[in-house]
């Protein structure tokens, strides 16, 4: 399970005192946590998901890139070299990211599992490709993707 890992890496990081690997695996313990009270009020008693725990990685890459972005434009190169380290961190706990060709090959699966035919179905492909292969995929970038793909099948019909 990724928190036993996640857990494991943290007493890993203390042993060796390294504080960077240390300080943001806190962050990321931090905010698991949080989701997990968040979705106790709607009855989930278990927390959230490995899935999720994938997708709240992701946002956090998300959120520091732009970070950086942010800091780089203000001139602050020291913060956006610690944003970078962090984005090494939480990297480690991702999966291998796939390539343009297993995307399409994914999605052309979950078309035919959803039977998706048109732009309406957007929400439950996208839906499927989250459960399936959260942290596998940007899905910022393949949305438009779907959405091409969807629209194209429309017209076909």
């Amino acid at each position: 399970m990724l928190r036993d890992t996640l857990t494991g890496s943290m007493k890993d990081a203390m042993k060796a005192k390294d504080q960077i690997t240390l300080s943001t695996l806190r962050l990321v313990n931090a905010a698991i946590k949080q989701q997990d009270i968040d979705v106790r009020a709607s009855g989930n008693e278990d927390g959230i998901a490995d899935s999720e725990i994938l997708s709240l990685l992701q946002k956090m890459i998300k959120q520091r890139r732009e970070s950086i972005r942010m800091y780089e434009e203000g001139g602050r190169a020291d913060a956006a070299a610690q944003e970078a380290a962090e984005i090494e961190v939480i990297e480690r706990f991702l999966p291998q990211m796939m390539s343009e060709a297993e995307v399409e090959a994914a999605l052309e699966e979950v078309i035919a599992e959803t039977g998706a035919g048109s732009i309406k179905d957007m929400g439950p492909v996208m839906a499927a490709l989250k459960q399936k292969y959260a942290g596998q995929i940007d899905f910022g970038s393949v949305s438009p993707i779907v959405k091409q793909r969807l629209c194209a099948l429309a017209k076909a019909a």
